[in-house]
């Protein structure tokens, strides 16, 4: 993924800050790197990225998809996307403001889309290739995005004569104003369509169904997110299209359990392999493996299968396989096993250490050093 700024470092707050300190923040800034009042080189790319920062953190639930994740892409459901600064700026200062809107006549972004894909657990620590159906506003193939019905083409329009704007000057005591606005019969495209195609109804896009092919890198977890881009939605007058964020989703595994790129499985093993030690076959994702039981191993012992793990996502190797050792005591025995081990007890020292009884989330919790 492309790396971004932190939107918090964008707009000079704190990762606490309330709606109001990040509204103040916006307009402060938004005044400052205005296109049409900034000299500065870079204002046109800063004033995108202060609107695109504060229609994320101005949200609750983007900015809390985005605290969580540190991404955007995949937040409020398939249609989302950022829209145009100028939008965001007038939603907040108003129109008329005084500053241009004629910019949005140009190109302008496809919107942004999201896809949820589930996999098996093999798949994430693998990789694999899935072939998902995204569902998308595409380029009219009719009238290749104009609107217009093919052998006509989009007129002047009549208000604006062309400008993609309208202006309205009021005078009063203070003085003449003038407000600025978007053409409210072209939308500010400068164009309108008198003859509209057929097959977008001139809107110069339809609504289309596409396959795509998503190779999903081996190592990847619950959560991770892919990104592909160009194949979101078309853009408009020119503009280019958004990107397609893929959000994977692992469905848990009935023996394995993941923590990191480690992989943890619990072994059951009885009394005598505990006591005399043992071989034997235990589950690994690449098939059974025979391991080593130490004589006198005691429950809650783990042994480590070193590069049986999880594949590192984007690097070489591998991480480990632990297993955790169970000793099970039984609950019922024959009347030969019980003398057997009334047998056994006479000759061995009796233990007068207490053990509280520990279970398996409680294995787990010491052996990755988590707290309770």
């Amino acid at each position: 993924m492309v790396s971004q700024r932190d939107y918090y470092e964008v707009l000079g707050v704190e990762r606490s800050a309330t709606q109001d300190e990040i509204k103040r923040a916006y307009r402060k800034l938004a005044r400052k790197y205005h296109p049409d009042v900034s000299d500065l080189p870079d204002a046109e790319a800063r004033f995108k990225e202060l609107n695109e920062a504060y229609e994320v953190l101005s949200d609750p639930e983007k900015r809390a998809m985005y605290d969580r994740f540190g991404s955007v892409g995949p937040s409020a459901g398939p249609g989302f996307g950022f829209r145009d600064p100028f939008d965001i700026f007038e939603e907040v200062f108003g129109r008329g403001f005084g500053f241009r809107t004629a910019s949005r006549r140009g190109p302008r972004r496809g919107q942004d889309l999201r896809y949820d894909l589930t996999l098996t657990f093999e798949e994430a620590a693998f990789g694999c290739e899935k072939e998902i159906e995204v569902t998308r506003y595409e380029e009219c193939p009719e009238c290749r995005g104009s609107g217009a019905a093919p052998g006509t083409t989009p007129v002047r329009c009549p208000k604006c004569q062309g400008s993609g704007q309208v202006r309205q000057v009021q005078h009063s005591i203070l003085g003449t104003f003038v407000n600025i606005t978007t053409c409210p019969q072209c939308q500010g495209k400068g164009e309108v369509v008198t003859t509209p195609c057929p097959k977008c109804g001139g809107q110069g896009q339809v609504y289309a169904t596409r396959r795509l092919s998503v190779t999903i890198p081996p190592g990847v977890d619950d959560g991770t997110q892919m990104r592909l881009s160009g194949e979101g939605a078309a853009g408009s007058r020119g503009g280019p299209a958004g990107n397609l964020y893929v959000v994977l989703h692992v469905e848990p595994h009935p023996i394995f359990q993941r923590r990191g790129d480690d992989v943890v499985v619990e072994l059951q093993i009885n009394v005598a392999q505990a006591a005399l030690g043992d071989s034997v076959e235990v589950p690994t994702l690449d098939g059974d493996e025979v391991i080593d039981i130490p004589p006198g191993t005691q429950s809650g012992t783990v042994l480590r299968l070193r590069g049986k793990g999880i594949p590192h996502l984007r690097r070489h190797g591998r991480g480990d396989q632990l297993v955790l050792v169970r000793v099970n005591i039984p609950t019922k025995l024959t009347r030969e096993q019980k003398r057997l081990f009334q047998e056994l007890g006479r000759t061995l020292e009796p233990e007068s250490v207490w053990r509280e009884e520990r279970s398996f989330i409680d294995e787990l919790r010491d052996l990755f050093g988590l707290g309770s």
